[in-house]
């Protein structure tokens, strides 16, 4: 059957690898543009674009969804696979495919429908989180579930390893219900809408440490916030992240930091050359 997968972030490419690992190999692979990283800002493709190039997929970068309506992959097309794309589809594409379109998310669905709902998850201080397999519909994370496991959050995980961690049990998830799916052996079940929960796009702001809040947020901030939007305070005037950090009995140990225009280093190192520096 022909498939088209959407997909951009680190999930969405382990997602695909799995598809492609289980003789699914998508009749195109649609991304985000590629985007400026690093200390040096250079153009760099997604995850889910490396994984196209590398298996010599067709591939297409839209900057809006709705710009492939016209492409004729799109109209043959049996069904769609969504993960981790980052843009919401138009329920005109979302409806072509004959079989529709299955949404991997990285969340117990109903709770946290939206843009973040891993940093979500352990912000929160959640004990699980897990993945769900949704049939789409014209609202966001909203459609019957197909599929959903749980994962116990381990206490010093942080965001990129529970993305990744999401990525494999999603990925393999998909693949055990698609075949069900495709030959009509499973029945979607709706959403207990009244017990959904919203995420948000974040801002860099989001990142900004609220001293006022207990030790164990802003631990917890840490582990979700970084790599971007970042955990920071600022210190003479500067930028000031806070890479890891954890609690021993109650207190905030900050273990690695990175001043603004300057290369991470420990807690230690910092004081050495700032010896006036100290916590809010």
């Amino acid at each position: 059957m022909k498939m088209i997968f959407f997909g951009t972030r680190g999930l969405g490419a382990k997602v695909l690898e799995h598809l492609l690992r289980n003789g699914y190999s998508p009749t195109l692979v649609v991304t985000g543009p590629d985007k400026p990283a690093g200390r040096k800002q250079e153009l760099t493709p997604s995850p889910v674009k490396k994984v196209a190039q590398e298996h010599n997929l067709s591939l297409t970068q839209p900057e809006r969804p709705a710009e492939l309506l016209s492409r004729s992959e799109l109209k043959e097309a049996e069904f769609i696979v969504l993960a981790a794309y980052g843009n919401i589809l138009p329920k005109e594409l979302v409806g072509l495919p004959p079989k529709g379109a299955l949404n991997v998310h990285p969340s117990l669905l109903p709770l946290y429908r939206g843009p973040s709902p891993e940093r979500s998850a352990l912000l929160n201080g959640d004990e699980k989180t897990g993945v769900t397999v949704i049939v789409m519909d014209e609202k966001v994370d909203h459609g019957p579930i197909l599929a959903q496991e749980e994962f116990v959050i381990p206490e010093d995980m942080r965001h990129e390893e529970l993305h990744a961690k999401l990525g494999e049990i999603g990925g393999e998830l998909l693949v055990k219900t698609l075949p069900l799916w495709l030959e009509g052996k499973i029945e979607p079940k709706e959403q207990d809408h009244t017990k959904a929960t919203y995420t948000k796009k974040l801002t860099r702001e989001d990142g900004r440490i609220d001293w006022k809040k207990p030790a164990e947020y802003i631990e917890r901030q840490v582990r979700a916030l970084n790599p971007w939007p970042g955990t920071f305070t600022t210190f003479e005037g500067k930028r000031l992240k806070i890479l890891k950090a954890h609690i021993e009995q109650g207190t905030l140990i900050i273990d690695e930091l990175q001043l603004e225009g300057k290369k991470p280093t420990t807690y230690r190192e910092f004081l050495l050359g700032h010896k006036d520096f100290t916590l809010p």
